[in-house]
Parts: C-alpha cells; structure tokens; sequence
C-alpha cells in the first residue's frame, strides 16, 4: 500500500476484518477520512502524500483509515468505488460525504473542515440523510 507513506498516530491501515472497528465506531468519536486506493494507481500516489501531511497539521481532529483496494475488494464494493482513489469521510457511524481522484490542498483542507464542523454538530442517523446533508 503506497509502501513510502509512513503512518502516524491518526492513521492507519484498514483491511475488511477491522473496518467496522476501525471506521465505523472510531466515527462515533471523531471523523474518519477513508482512502481507498491502489500501488498502481498514480493519483492515489498524489493524494496519499497530501492525506497524511494534513493529518499530522490537523492533529488528531480527523483520522485517516487507509485501504488498499487490491487486497480489499469488498470495502470497494461496498462502497461502489468508480475509480480510484476515492475518498470516503464517516461521522457518527455514517458515510457523510466523498470525493474521488487526486485534489489540490485547498481543496482537501475545505473538505476535511467541512467535515469536521458537520461531524461537531451531530450527524444524521442514516447514510441516505448523511448525503443529503451535502447537497
């Protein structure tokens, strides 16, 4: 998995095993971005260097779950991953937003804020509401 990324304390490897433990409770506490990419995948080696320094700057606020797709593709499925990478933000237990393809830094910092600020004032109790609140 994009093998020159190192992990922190706010992100971390998510395999079909784990996910509902590592995504979906840990969303209940704090946002969880979701990557779902792929070695081969040469967007998901420009987006994965920016997920990670943001991260660390954002220390802690949000959390990082990083899936390989090739060795995980259940959570794609699951997900109804297009392309890749595809980026899926969970709060409360719910998806609540996502993005797909390489983006620029201004772009990701909007986006994380925004989920930051909907997931501090309490989320929707389904994922259909949890779109819906996106548009």
């Amino acid at each position: 998995m994009i093998g020159v990324i190192s992990l922190s304390d706010f992100s971390y490897n998510v395999e079909e095993s784990d996910f509902d433990q590592l995504v979906v409770l840990r969303s209940h506490e704090k946002p969880v971005l979701v990557d779902i990419s792929a070695d081969w995948c040469a967007p998901c080696r420009v987006l994965a260097p920016l997920l990670h320094k943001l991260v660390v700057a954002y220390d802690g606020r949000f959390l990082l779950g990083i899936v390989d797709a090739d060795e995980n593709m259940k959570i794609a499925g699951r997900h109804k991953v297009r392309g890749f990478p595809t980026v899926v933000a969970y709060s409360h237990g719910v998806e609540i937003d996502r993005f797909h393809s390489a983006q620029t830094e201004g772009f990701l910092r909007r986006f994380i804020d925004g989920v930051i600020e909907r997931h501090a004032a309490g989320m929707p109790q389904s994922a259909a509401e949890g779109m819906a609140v996106r548009e």
